[in-house]
């Protein structure tokens, strides 16, 4: 689903450069439950912003479908991002004057969907986030739960096969980031491929592959199983190259 190769990205930061990948190359498949971290400043937003093109690497190849993403102009990198990725923030970035209802169907209603489709798709992941009971409720009369659980709706209104996840627990207090969590791998388990970046070592730990961030680059990809065996996804990959 995603590959990247050799992705290297630097930033000017008060007249320095900052770079913020080094030769970053990254496998995904269809249906992974992942986890980004590392200290800050290692790269883990640059990375998922990266995947979810919402960045462009300074070198390198980013393919998501075969596609080769750097190849297309702002506006299919915009229909490739809206067809196939929803976000999800720390700070949720609801509109504080739209209720919940209207905070998610928003993309449908950018993207020109019909009314009755909209209607339908809206009440239909409420209903999955728990929130139908508050659908005419304003961001000021919801939880911090109840608004990342908003959040999560509308990334997902327009079923994306791929979710990215920014510190989506960070502003919540321990029972309503469990209950977040909850959802988010309700949805991973129902096949949408989801990836998120925290510091939050319990959480992190939740995923199946851990991957851990260092100065831009990816210092260890681990993936552990049930039986508790891990694999080293950076020793395989290095094993096929050497294989050629």
């Amino acid at each position: 689903m995603i590959k990247l190769e050799a992705i290297n990205k630097t930033y000017q930061v008060g007249g320095s450069p900052l770079r913020a990948l080094r030769d970053v190359s990254l496998q995904i498949g269809s249906g992974e439950y992942l986890s980004v971290m590392g200290p800050s400043g290692s790269g883990k937003s640059t990375l998922l912003n990266m995947i979810g093109l919402l960045d462009r690497p300074d070198s390198g190849r980013y393919w998501f479908d075969q596609v080769a993403t750097e190849e297309l102009n702002e506006e299919r990198r915009a229909h490739l991002r809206g067809e196939n990725i929803g976000f999800i923030f720390q700070s949720f970035h609801l509109i504080n004057r739209l209720s919940a209802f209207e905070n998610v169907e928003l993309p449908m209603m950018l993207a020109g969907q019909p009314l009755k489709q909209r209607r339908s798709a809206v009440a239909d992941v409420l209903a999955m986030v728990g929130l139908s009971q508050r659908a005419s409720h304003k961001p000021n009369q919801l939880s911090g739960g109840q608004l990342q659980r908003v959040a999560i709706a509308r990334a997902i209104v327009m079923r994306p096969r791929l979710l990215l996840a920014d510190e989506p627990t960070g502003n919540l207090d321990s029972k309503s980031g469990g209950e977040v969590i909850d959802v988010l791998e309700k949805l991973n388990q129902d096949g949408i491929t989801l990836i998120t970046v925290t510091h939050d070592q319990q959480l992190g730990d939740r995923a199946r592959r851990h991957i851990r961030m260092v100065d831009g680059s990816i210092h260890s990809d681990q993936t552990t199983y049930e039986n508790g065996h891990a694999n080293d996804h950076r020793k395989t990959q290095k094993s096929r190259d050497e294989s050629f």
